[in-house]
């Protein structure tokens, strides 16, 4: 099931758009935008789609969701039949990840603002934080318009950027962009393992790419990324799975030996540890919405 490019609907005089939706069905499809998302559940549950990520969303939600990440929210049937008469509210709000200019971006003091949006290509949900602030500033720019709609989402990303807990939503192989990291040579060792996870990649080779003794280099890595190297592989590899088994191109054993796994044993057990469920349920859930 390959995700759809969305067209968002932009007026000639605005740089984003803002609006509130009471229907279940808008844009009830698996698809992706250029544009950022920032989206909070007034009134509604069912299931969230994020990238690789499938879990329950309910009423108070947000989430941010960046550009060109795949996404779908399925909203529960007592939301999508009448004799229920339960109607969903959200509000959403689209913009472009540099709505600002590079120059505003750069500035040391928008060090979080670049940060929280590069982060957000892998989307994230709030847990904790002044989820008030943000909703007061949402609904601001409904009403705004101008300069005032650019300065009430600039501080509810500020408010978002300041949240103590948010929950990441994809995994490092769906949704990391090598731009992420801020170090050449942690670029250098991601770029090197996305082209080549495939093959078995043993220690002193990652560690010559990172130009680092072996024993230097997994504390180096564990450091900088809170997992060992062996667990960030494993990631990568299941991202890759996720990805094929979305695309529902070949069969699940196919899957295991095209993401890197030398036996079915190991992709099994690797990906139901770090998806919660087993590849045939993943891709049958996927494959349902």
């Amino acid at each position: 099931m390959k995700p759809q490019l969305l067209k968002v609907s932009m007026e000639p005089t605005q740089s984003l758009s803002v609006r509130q939706d009471f229907k279940p069905f808008i844009n009830n499809k698996w698809h992706y935008h250029q544009e950022v998302e920032l989206i909070h559940f007034i009134e509604g549950k069912g299931t969230q789609f994020v990238g690789d990520s499938i879990m329950p969303f309910n009423s108070g939600d947000i989430v941010l969701v960046g550009k060109n990440l795949p996404h779908y929210w399925r909203f529960d049937e007592c939301y999508t039949h009448d004799e229920f008469n339960l109607t969903p509210n959200i509000e959403v709000a689209h913009f472009s990840e540099n709505f600002l200019g590079d120059a505003f971006c750069n500035l040391p003091e928008n060090k979080p603002l670049k940060v929280l949006l590069e982060k957000s290509r892998r989307g994230l949900k709030i847990i904790k934080g002044d989820k008030e602030r943000i909703v007061s500033l949402l609904n601001n720019m409904l009403s705004a318009s101008g300069a005032e709609r650019i300065i009430y989402l600039v501080h509810a990303l500020i408010e978002v950027s300041k949240c103590e807990e948010v929950e990441v939503l994809t995994s490092v192989g769906f949704g990391m962009d090598a731009e992420l990291s801020e170090r050449d040579r942690i670029r250098d060792i991601y770029d090197y393992t996305f082209a080549n996870y495939r093959n078995k990649i043993n220690l002193e080779e990652i560690a010559e790419v990172a130009n680092i003794s072996p024993n230097s280099f997994c504390r180096y890595f564990k450091s900088h990324t809170q997992k060992t190297f062996s667990q960030f592989l494993t990631e990568v590899k299941v991202g890759h799975a996720c990805k094929l088994l979305i695309s529902n191109t070949l069969n699940i054993k196919q899957v295991c030996y095209e993401s890197g796994f030398n036996n079915f044993a190991s992709f099994h057990k690797s990906f139901k540890n770090i998806m919660g469920k087993s590849p045939l349920i993943y891709q049958k859930e996927v494959m349902a919405a």
